[in-house]
């Protein structure tokens, strides 16, 4: 069996070829073309953790993955990084171990970066120009990057964080990658200024309100992937012109739009591979507001695991 740690797994990676990949990983779930297990969670509530076991298989592919990843958002305190794992690979012909990748959280990260930014990408008003972080974690990082790499047109971003330190910080790090950004110390007045929000938060209640945002915005939610918790005001996603999940079953499970399930029982988001694979229809027009949740599916674990043994 390979061990390859976090060195190896950054020396070996191609980011073209991981968005690719993990556009046709949407795709694969959306289309029956994918086995995926259901999400396995744990919460530590006491330490404002939780961790998630994710597994699945793409048909036709040589190998499957089971993931473990944890959050423990308290660990930037204590000068750790608030999210770790590793990913396990086996053959699905034999059923034998063929990998371990400590990639201590990196690949988890980095495939949830590029989803988001294709995301966003692909929903986005035509005009948009500002970007709003909302938090300002490891995600932050990996979304505003993977976006600014991916898109042909040039954003000023934002980031808000409840500590302005950290929001500094953040964009400090961003600053370096060559990124136009600076810190927002107003909440409501960088929402309504925004044309793309993307929030990074494991918020248990809303941030952004329904009043705050104008028309013509597109919000990608990246927190929400466990119970009880939500980023987004359950009026603005009732408001919302259309709502994106990167699977369904996950979304109204876990997802941002746990919230809503029980108000719309006939609540059936589009999937983002369907837009994708251009079987369903994306942002409707320009003054549309569009909600993209994303809980981090498994077929994106197999593909970014891909990219790094093949």
């Amino acid at each position: 069996m390979r061990i390859l740690d976090k060195n190896d797994i950054q020396n070996n990676f191609d980011f073209d070829k991981a968005v690719e990949a993990i556009r046709m990983a949407y795709i694969s779930a959306s289309t029956d073309n994918a086995s995926i297990a259901p999400v396995g969670h744990l919460s530590f509530p006491d330490n404002n953790g939780d961790c998630h076991i994710k597994s699945g298989h793409i048909k036709g592919d040589d190998f499957f993955v089971i993931k473990i990843a944890t959050g423990f958002y308290d660990n930037p305190s204590l000068g750790r990084p608030s999210s770790n794992g590793v990913m396990v690979v086996f053959s699905a012909t034999s059923g034998e171990p063929v990998a371990l990748l400590k990639d201590e959280g990196w690949l988890t990260d980095m495939r949830t970066g590029i989803g988001g930014a294709i995301t966003t990408i692909e929903l986005a008003p035509n005009n948009a120009k500002n970007v709003l972080l909302i938090g300002t974690g490891l995600q932050c990082r990996f979304q505003a990057d993977c976006l600014s790499r991916l898109s042909p047109d040039i954003y000023q971003y934002s980031v808000w964080g409840r500590s302005l330190r950290n929001a500094k910080k953040a964009c400090e790090d961003l600053s370096s990658k060559g990124l136009d950004i600076k810190p927002a110390t107003d909440l409501e007045e960088g929402v309504k200024k925004a044309d793309i929000i993307i929030t990074t938060t494991p918020s248990t209640e809303h941030i952004v309100r329904n009043s705050w945002v104008s028309a013509s915005t597109h919000i990608t939610a990246i927190g929400a992937d466990s119970l009880g918790k939500q980023e987004l005001d359950t009026d603005l996603l009732h408001r919302a012109d259309l709502l994106v999940s990167d699977l369904n079953s996950q979304s109204l499970d876990h997802g941002e739009f746990q919230s809503i399930k029980e108000t719309r029982s006939a609540l059936s988001p589009i999937e983002i591979g369907n837009i994708f694979n251009k079987t369903e229809g994306g942002r409707l027009s320009e003054e549309s507001v569009t909600i993209a949740d994303l809980t981090g599916i498994a077929p994106q674990d197999i593909a970014i695991s891909g990219t790094v043994l093949l």
